[in-house]
């Protein structure tokens, strides 16, 4: 993983962004993970591909975790188990799919702490399906 303040490269095609940096930063497909819309960005300017507000953590745990960094472990331990449902798993084999397909995958959240944040967990998540939908196009 390599690390900037504004951004984390997971592999090769998979990284998280801030989203209030995402405009000037590498190209490919992008996508907000926040339940939230962020502020200060209208949707009319917005320099994403799409919004998969679905696959953000669920309203009660995102509450509860509040990026205390102290509940972070817990919080992911979590978060993975929302992800397995079978609703997350169709959007995430969708987005892996797309992703695959096309550019770099760049998930993008308002979050200032990249390391303890719910899109790090996703792509964490996400970087195998990627992968295997990379090796599958061949």
């Amino acid at each position: 993983m390599t690390e900037s303040a504004d951004e984390l490269t997971i592999a090769a095609n998979l990284s998280v962004q801030r989203v209030y940096a995402a405009s000037s930063l590498r190209p490919g497909y992008r996508v907000l993970v926040d339940r939230l819309w962020p502020r200060g960005i209208s949707k009319e300017t917005s320099s994403w591909d799409c919004w998969e507000k679905e696959l953000a953590p669920s309203t009660p745990l995102r509450r509860w975790y509040h990026h205390d960094p102290e509940r972070f472990d817990t919080f992911r331990e979590q978060y993975q188990r929302e992800l397995l449902l079978p609703e997350r798993q169709t959007a995430l084999n969708d987005l892996a799919a797309h992703a695959g397909s096309q550019r770099a995958l760049i998930l993008l959240t308002a979050t200032r702490d990249l390391a303890r944040s719910a899109a790090l967990v996703l792509a964490y998540t996400l970087a195998p399906l990627v992968s295997s939908e990379q090796d599958e196009r061949g």
